[in-house]
This record gives C-alpha cells, sequence and structure tokens, in this order.
C-alpha cells in the first residue's frame, strides 16, 4: 500500500488528536479515556479512529514524535558554542523526558511481528545517537572526562528521571553529574 499525501483537514486533524492525545497522557497517564482525547482534540471519535484505530498507535505516535524531537534537538545543540553547555541542556531534556513519558514505551504491547522491539532499538539509538555527539564533542573541548563512556552518562541520567521527585531535584542531581563529569576543578586546578 502506497502511502498518500493528506489532504490539509486530515493533517490538522491528525495533529489536534495527537496534540490532545500528548496533553492527556501528560494529565491522566497512559491509560485516560480515548474519548476524553477526541473531545479535547474537537473531532468525532470516528475521526480519532481513522488516524489511530487503537490505543497503540496513538502511544507510538505520540512517543515516537518525543523522541524524534530529542533527537533534533541534539542537533540543534551541537552548534552551540559552549560544548558541556549543550550537553547537559539535552541531558535535562532527556531527563524531563524520562520523568513525564517513561510509561509510554512500557505501556506498548507486542505484536506478532515484534514491532515494539523495532521501535525501542529505533528509539533507543536515536536518543544514544544525540548524547553520543554532544558527550564527544565536549570531551573533544576538553570540558568532559574523556574516559566517560555514553551508556553509562544516559544510565545515570535515566536514572535521575526516574527518582527525582521533581523538576528542582532533578536539576540539583543533574548539577551533581556536571561537577563530577568536568574535566577541570571549578577552582581551576589541573584535571582529574
Amino acid at each position: 500500500m502506497v502511502d498518500r499525501p493528506r489532504r490539509a483537514d486530515a493533517r490538522r486533524n491528525y495533529e489536534l488528536v495527537l496534540t490532545a492525545a500528548r496533553e492527556v497522557f501528560d494529565e491522566l497517564g497512559v491509560t485516560a479515556p480515548l474519548d476524553e482525547i477526541a473531545r479535547r482534540a474537537g473531532v468525532g471519535n470516528a475521526t480519532m479512529y481513522r488516524h489511530f484505530p487503537t490505543r497503540r498507535d496513538m502511544v507510538i505516535a505520540v512517543y515516537a514524535e518525543e523522541v524524534t524531537a530529542l533527537g533534533e534537538l541534539g542537533r540543534t545543540l551541537l552548534g552551540d558554542p559552549s560544548p558541556a553547555d549543550a550537553l547537559f541542556a539535552w541531558l535535562r531534556a532527556f531527563i524531563a523526558h524520562v520523568s513525564t513519558k517513561g510509561q509510554l514505551p512500557l505501556s506498548i504491547p507486542d505484536d506478532e511481528a515484534g514491532q515494539r522491539s523495532a521501535l525501542y532499538r529505533e528509539w533507543h539509538e536515536t536518543m544514544h545517537t544525540a548524547a553520543a555527539d554532544l558527550l564527544r564533542r565536549a570531551q573533544e573541548a576538553g570540558a568532559i572526562k574523556a574516559d566517560l563512556d555514553v551508556a553509562d552518562l544516559l544510565a545515570s541520567a535515566n536514572g535521575i528521571g526516574r527518582a527525582a521527585a521533581d523538576v528542582s531535584q532533578a536539576d540539583r542531581l543533574l548539577a551533581i553529574v556536571r561537577d563530577g563529569l568536568a574535566r577541570t576543578s571549578r577552582t581551576g586546578n589541573s584535571p582529574k
């Protein structure tokens, strides 16, 4: 089957439903009533189901959009004049993503074709690439310890996203990680 371009009204309805789904999932969780999503989008249930036949389809679309945004943010931040600031700005966004969107991919039931595993790999690769590129740039600038592995950095940020009680605590924990990873001490001493 060939994907045909959507008409303008169909694209608009798709975006309305996707935006409403993101908001409802944020407020009420991934098990929120789908009728509420259609109501907030200002479309009928039939229109919503035409774009997203199942909750699974909707969750995948919302989460994929979030991951795409993280990847785009990473590419944008590569142009930041401060490689360390760029890395930690992206990590802050990643932590917010984990804390607010972490249940979305876990709620996706697998299908017989194993699509969920393929999606997980694709999403992981997008986030891993963004983090790796920013980390490499910060390391090359001498701002971050050269022996830091991106998998360890992402695991630390993931832990902050899951454990922090609120944004303020997440920021404090990320500052601790940043201080620990700095190539030089804040007092200007030689590299650690």
